[in-house]
């Protein structure tokens, strides 16, 4: 598992190509509409992942996904509202990005402790 920190102002696509260089191509991508770019899926497909991606509503050709593995993508977004159980991390006190990070990976290490 890893986490990456970026600008508040950049787009979801970025954050995921910067996370997929610090870990191995998963099998499978699960993720939501935001991550609906031809480049990004192709790049997926290429490197032997299959992305399970829903359509943007604005796509001419929508693509066909798996929703039945879709509805695993609810345990990505409950480890999210864990973490942001932890008022630091929901509210961003920390004004530099290594101090926010190591308040993260704090936070996940006692979620995983924890459960």
């Amino acid at each position: 598992m890893a986490f990456t920190v970026t600008a508040g102002q950049v787009h979801d696509l970025v954050g995921a190509a910067a996370l997929l260089r610090h870990v191995p191509v998963p099998r499978r991508l699960i993720a939501d509409r935001a991550y609906d770019a031809r480049s990004f899926r192709d790049w997926l497909t290429e490197h032997g992942c299959q992305p399970v991606i829903p359509p943007n509503p604005t796509r001419k050709h929508p693509h066909t996904y798996d929703p039945q593995i879709y509805k695993q993508r609810n345990l990505v977004e409950r480890m999210f509202c864990r973490l942001k159980d932890f008022r630091r991390i929901a509210t961003r006190y920390d004004k530099r990005a290594d101090t926010f990070l190591s308040a993260v990976l704090i936070a996940a290490a006692l979620i995983w402790w924890l459960n």
